[in-house]
């Protein structure tokens, strides 16, 4: 098995963990500062395992050099603009169809990472990404009051481009990144990802706690008042961060997103085993879907 696969595995299921431990914070926070918590409790994480890999590891850390800044701030924005447009998204009247839309983010990477990167997907791939798409799609109906017949009647509405826009700002972010680490030259992927994450944690948590100071003064003293929870997430969110980046730097982003997608997988056996939640036919379609394509592209892709 190559390595980016089990990494991308224990990415998914970070994300996963550090988005429940989000959840439980939000009580606490307003959105923009759980939002925040992620990046402030994760940079210093970052800087100190960018430590470690030079002092400790022996690798020498890359040169930053002007390519390699320029793509680290547009994807940290871009994952920032992500953000605040899903969380705008659900104040709008058709939320769900355009959070299902949102969900388009492999597909966009594919194309984004094509289109800047010169990145290709074999004929399996791109089977395999359309299979999972399928999947993703009918976990998203499964889960709300829309149809199939509703995603398509809703296509120009604003709520659906909004989704859309959100999710090509994800998948500019993760094809963005990944221009970051490719741009550090053929060296040793750890150096390359440690700094890529360091740089791109440093950028988001000035660009969002400046935002923050000026639009929720009061909240900045509630992330540091609740830092024990915080701390959880920044925790979490490091380890996460620290898998995406390294898989991103090892392979195809469409791909690394498209296996990441296990996460709803983790998140459906949880409702399962630990909430004691019903499931409909149309879930378990949507994960066995998602199941097939994560296999296609570890075994073929």
């Amino acid at each position: 098995m190559e390595l980016w696969i089990p990494v991308t595995l224990f990415a998914a299921f970070m994300q996963n963990l550090r988005s429940a431990l989000q959840k439980h914070i939000k009580g606490k926070l307003s959105t923009g500062g759980a939002a925040y918590v992620r990046f402030f409790y994760a940079w210093p994480f970052a800087l100190a395992a960018l430590w470690l890999v030079s002092e400790i590891g022996g690798y020498p850390i890359p040169a930053i050099n002007g390519l390699f800044l320029l793509y680290c701030v547009l994807g940290g924005v871009s994952q920032i603009l992500f953000t605040f447009l899903l969380v705008y998204l659900f104040s709008l009247r058709n939320f769900a169809v355009g959070t299902t839309y949102s969900k388009t983010e492999v597909i966009q990477v594919a194309l984004l990472g094509f289109v800047l990167l010169g990145d290709t997907i074999s004929f399996t791939g791109v089977i395999a990404i359309g299979i999972g798409m399928i999947g993703v799609m009918a976990l998203a109906v499964s889960q709300t009051a829309i149809s199939w017949q509703n995603l398509a009647t809703s296509l120009f509405e604003k709520s659906t481009l909004i989704g859309l826009l959100s999710g090509g700002f994800l998948g500019a972010s993760v094809v963005l990144f990944r221009g970051a680490t490719l741009s550090l030259g053929d060296g040793q992927v750890i150096p390359r990802a440690s700094l890529t994450l360091a740089m791109a944690l440093v950028i988001q948590t000035l660009i969002t706690g400046v935002y923050l100071l000026l639009r929720e003064p009061g909240q900045m003293r509630a992330v540091i008042r609740h830092w024990r929870p915080g701390l959880s997430v920044g925790t979490a969110g490091f380890l996460g961060s620290a898998g995406w980046f390294i898989a991103i730097t090892l392979q195809n982003a469409a791909y690394v997103r498209a296996v990441g997608q296990v996460e709803l997988v983790f998140t459906f056996i949880a409702s399962i085993y630990i909430f004691k939640e019903r499931t409909r036919a149309v879930e378990t379609v949507g994960i066995a879907l998602i199941v097939t394509s994560i296999i296609m592209l570890v075994l073929y892709g």
